[in-house]
């Protein structure tokens, strides 16, 4: 059997971890993050997190397939549809403002 290359992704704010191992055989999605050692799984916890493949969602259990990019999604702190309504209601205050001067 050949090896199976992949690549696993964390991003934080202003740091990005990125690996490539090289797999013996297939494993699941959980035990290439594991064994690569990207992430400290103590701070970070993989189950609680969203892991896709290329911006897909997929399960832990997921086997590997050569060329993977394993990506690890931080939580979001703020729902994006929530903060763009928030945006949009302020750019209104605003112009109703500069109208009324």
């Amino acid at each position: 059997m050949k090896s199976i290359e992949v690549t696993i992704i964390y991003a934080l704010k202003n740091k990005q971890y990125i690996k490539k191992i090289t797999l013996k055989h297939e494993v699941s999605i959980e035990q290439a993050i594991l064994d690569s050692n990207i992430i400290d799984t103590k701070i970070v916890d993989i189950r609680q997190n969203n892991v896709g493949i290329y911006g897909r969602i997929i399960n832990l259990t997921d086997i590997v397939c050569h060329g993977d990019r394993i990506e690890i999604y931080r939580p979001l702190l703020i729902d994006p549809k929530s903060l763009r309504r928030k945006k949009a209601l302020l750019k209104k205050k605003v112009d109703v403002n500069i109208l009324a001067e």
